[in-house]
């Protein structure tokens, strides 16, 4: 922050039909001021939706938007930004092309980020734009982000987010798949309806069976037909005209902008959709967006909020139901979070890592005997791959590659440059990997019987070695074998060697 407890910074939605900017005070009481919000068309969802690559004169288009805002930027003196790009550069071929060609032109950085990542930037301000947030929460909510490309789900539960995820299914990627279907039928409608639930029919029992009593939809265009909120009556009666209307009809009747008219059809079916599978009676349509979640974010980057760790606390949530799924030893796995995170943080002067490395052992640690689900033999590589193929909200790809990799290396196997996971990484990365595997190692072995035998832990340093002084009236014999597995390697990547010692 500047002396004067005033920062000016701004945010940037690199997307698939629109390239979207906001330039806002940031004030030392963590209060946002908005001086100027930007939106100009793009086709990149167009181009990456039906040919996978983009476009060379889209190139053109977008760097000659994103060097109009970067002028803006340079005018308000900003040094703090966020761009990013979602699905509509995320999933182009020629992605890294793209993004370098506007860096050279323009000077701006653009991150791409995944749909986890999107979600839980858009979900920083959605709380703070519903009415009686924590009634809809507590009650049980649907909440659905119809983007471009895809879909994004998530269920909150008495408080709690249960689950998250993502389908390939956004208004406008629906368009482009089946344009050439819209030419041979007088029923598109009924083929978007049928398309559409051949990609959400696994999620209806699971939903249903929640009796979900509020409905939340963001993004896409049914913000044009209602504001705040709509009644589940009126939005019938809406969803029955606007299946039978062409898009210039559309358009005339809700005045839409032309290129978001033919995308309202695709938006009413996936909300009808959802809305069909809660017990919801109203649809609230926050006004929320990507670019003021990034905004929201860093807020939180500059301060302690109490949004911070709401997040930490869903990321948990989510994290705990996945593991749950599993048919984990919740027991053992929340033992072995607390002494991982005990260890992390009482040898914080050995390995000097980040705020974020902590979140990435704590998720390691809860998830670490995943893989026994599937085979309990090689559970350290199947819990690698399990998740791999997760998708948890406000991680990248590469974060939870990371995590991956860290329950890949915390039982037997040390990581292998071999191992092409591992091998390909970047050198930061691979010590991240190193350094964690190496902590949940140790947490792993104090707890190998799985009957929290330690009661008290003190860890101190003595020259080159780091003692864990321990109190049990139990045999830890079989958890001092474990635990001398993983002292080695722990040397090896730390320079300090870990020795048990009983106190008493």
């Amino acid at each position: 922050m500047k002396k004067d407890g005033i920062e000016t910074v701004a945010a940037i939605d690199v997307g698939s039909n629109s390239i979207r900017m906001v330039i806002a005070q940031i004030k030392g009481d963590c209060s946002v001021e908005i001086l100027e919000e930007l939106n100009k068309p793009t086709d990149i969802g167009r181009d990456t939706f039906s040919t996978g690559r983009i476009e060379v004169e889209t190139i053109y288009e977008v760097s000659d938007i994103l060097k109009g805002y970067s002028n803006l930027m340079n005018d308000y003196k900003i040094k703090t930004y966020h761009a990013v790009a979602t699905s509509g550069i995320r999933e182009a071929q020629n992605r890294q092309f793209v993004l370098e060609q506007i860096r050279i032109r323009t000077g701006i950085l653009v991150d791409i980020i995944s749909s986890a990542e999107e979600r839980f930037y858009t979900y920083k301000v959605l709380k703070e734009r519903l009415t009686d947030s924590n009634r809809i929460y507590d009650e049980g909510s649907l909440i659905i982000d119809i983007g471009s490309g895809g879909v994004e789900i998530s269920v909150y539960q008495k408080g709690e987010l249960k689950f998250t995820n993502n389908i390939k299914a956004g208004s406008l990627r629906l368009r482009e798949m089946l344009s050439d279907l819209e030419k041979l039928t007088l029923d598109f409608p009924s083929i978007l309806e049928e398309f559409i639930e051949s990609k959400i029919y696994m999620f209806r029992p699971i939903i249903k069976k929640l009796e979900l009593k509020n409905f939340i939809v963001l993004g896409g265009e049914i913000k044009f037909l209602a504001k705040d909120f709509i009644k589940k009556s009126d939005f019938k009666q809406m969803y029955s005209l606007i299946r039978e209307m062409s898009s210039e009809k559309i358009k005339n009747k809700y005045r839409i902008p032309e290129e978001r008219a033919e995308l309202l059809l695709p938006s009413v079916i996936l909300c009808n959709s959802f809305l069909n599978m809660t017990k919801a009676d109203i649809i609230n349509i926050p006004v929320v967006s990507l670019r003021h979640g990034l905004l929201a974010d860093i807020v939180d980057q500059r301060f302690d909020t109490t949004r911070k760790m709401d997040f930490l606390n869903d990321i948990e949530s989510v994290v705990w139901n996945i593991a749950k799924k599993y048919k984990i030893d919740e027991k053992h796995s929340a033992y072995v979070e607390d002494l991982a995170l005990f260890i992390f943080d009482s040898t914080w002067r050995v390995h000097r890592m980040e705020e974020k490395d902590r979140l990435y052992i704590r998720v390691a640690s809860i998830l670490h005997d995943i893989g026994k689900y599937i085979n309990i033999n090689n559970d350290d590589f199947y819990g690698y791959i399990i998740i791999k193929s997760e998708n948890i909200m406000g991680f990248s790809k590469r974060e939870m590659n990371l995590i991956a990799n860290i329950v890949r290396y915390h039982g037997e196997d040390n990581p292998n440059h071999q191992h092409e996971s591992y091998g390909e990484l970047n050198y930061k990365d691979k010590i991240t990997i190193a350094k964690l595997s190496a902590i949940l190692k140790l947490a792993e072995g104090l707890d190998i019987s799985h009957k929290q035998k330690i009661e008290k832990f003190e860890i101190t340093t003595s020259g080159k070695e780091i003692i864990f002084k321990y109190k049990t009236p139990a045999d830890t014999l079989l958890e001092e074998w474990s635990f001398s597995k993983g002292v080695s390697f722990f040397e090896e990547v730390m320079g300090y060697r870990p020795v048990m010692r009983r106190k008493g």
